[in-house]
């Protein structure tokens, strides 16, 4: 590589790094304890109680109507099942079209529908990391800001990885002059955990701009796959009563015996039509168990009327997510990723010293020899 194809290169990575590197740290901080979420979750669960065999099963449309009259000035929008615990959670809300922030939940045991007290998912510590970690709470200008800041960091991977071939050819993998100056170690100790853990940084960037347009992804399928699957009801009138959950629920069973029924959207809602219920269901695989397949229930007769795979664009979405926080081969790859987590903030606040040293004009680079060109890479 030239010298001044060097410093072009190392120009890029400086300050696709910098403006980057506050956002990515936050990024890695808030994203540490979102990969254990599903587990966090689940301990603040309240202990379900051992039940008889013989115990009497209540329906799940009785549910829904204990949830509507605990909530007598809103309206029933979603159920949320479980995929571990016979659980069920019902989101009410003032108006079918309520943004998802001003749910709701109750959370009821399926066997025999008590009622359990679960905090609000719209509060407490996980609620502002995730906040955080998706949008920054700016709604969908936050999270196409953060997409912005992951296609940085992919340019400042792509010209970090640039950089440092020319110094692995020259010495051993795993260098850490530990010799030389100290700016220098703790240059090439950044360089080498940003070098180990780069697989890992542009697969979860990747998946993060991914996620980051999971809204436009909704909207794109809700106007398109969505009104299709509705287009044949679209001139009817809209049912004055609804067939109940418990005939819908039986319906998908029967049509779906491997599938896991997971969210059911009440007609009116984005996710379902005035005439229908939305249903949605997961496979029984580790791929399957992300990957979304919706059916279109009536809502008058509870007959299914329209069942279609999801598009590539919504698939790419749902496998992005889980491989985003490590959420597919269990607590083994979660620990890895929480390990990479952590080196990567290392990278992040070497890489941080780096400069602020430089900043306070440290003229050791020159005294480097010819190795004073990496200094340029931070």
């Amino acid at each position: 590589m030239t010298p001044r194809a060097f410093r072009v290169w190392s120009f890029v990575h400086k300050w696709t790094s910098l403006i980057a590197t506050l956002f990515m740290l936050m990024l890695c901080l808030t994203g540490l304890p979102l990969i254990f979420h599903h587990e966090i979750e689940h301990l603040t669960l309240p202990e379900l109680e051992t039940l008889p065999e013989n115990h009497k099963a209540v329906t799940v449309q009785s549910i829904i109507d204990q949830a509507d009259r605990n909530r007598p000035d809103e309206q029933v929008l979603y159920a949320f099942f479980d995929d571990e615990n016979p659980l069920v959670m019902v989101a009410t809300g003032a108006s079918p079209m309520s943004a998802p922030e001003t749910f709701h939940y109750q959370t009821f045991d399926l066997r025999n529908g008590r009622q359990l007290r679960v905090a609000q998912p719209t509060e407490g510590f996980m609620y502002v990391m995730r906040r955080l970690h998706v949008d920054l709470f700016a709604g969908l200008p936050g999270m196409l800001f953060l997409g912005l800041m992951g296609l940085l960091v992919m340019v400042a991977i792509v010209s970090g990885v640039v950089l440092y071939a020319p110094f692995m050819r020259k010495q051993p993998f795993a260098t850490v002059r530990s010799q030389r100056s100290r700016r220098l170690r703790w240059l090439d100790l950044h360089n080498l955990l940003g070098i180990v853990t780069v697989v890992w940084l542009s697969v979860v960037t990747l998946t993060g701009i991914i996620n980051t347009l999971a809204v436009p992804i909704e909207r794109m399928w809700q106007a398109s796959e969505l009104a299709e699957m509705a287009a044949s009801h679209r001139d009817r009138p809209v049912p004055g009563q609804y067939a109940s959950v418990d005939r819908v629920s039986g319906k998908i069973r029967s049509a779906f015996p491997n599938g896991h029924l997971l969210t059911l959207a009440f007609p009116g809602t984005p996710f379902a039509s005035p005439h229908h219920y939305g249903v949605y269901l997961v496979g029984n695989t580790p791929v399957t168990s992300r990957v979304l397949s919706p059916a279109l229930v009536d809502a008058a007769s509870g007959e299914i009327t329209a069942t279609r795979a999801m598009p590539w664009y919504a698939r790419t979405l749902f496998l992005s997510q889980p491989l985003h926080f490590g959420d597919y081969g269990g607590m083994p790859l979660k620990l890895l990723w929480t390990a990479l987590d952590v080196i990567t903030i290392v990278v992040l606040i070497t890489g941080l010293y780096l400069w602020l040293g430089k900043r306070r004009g440290t003229k050791r680079a020159v005294d480097e020899g010819p190795d004073y060109l990496l200094e340029d890479t931070v």
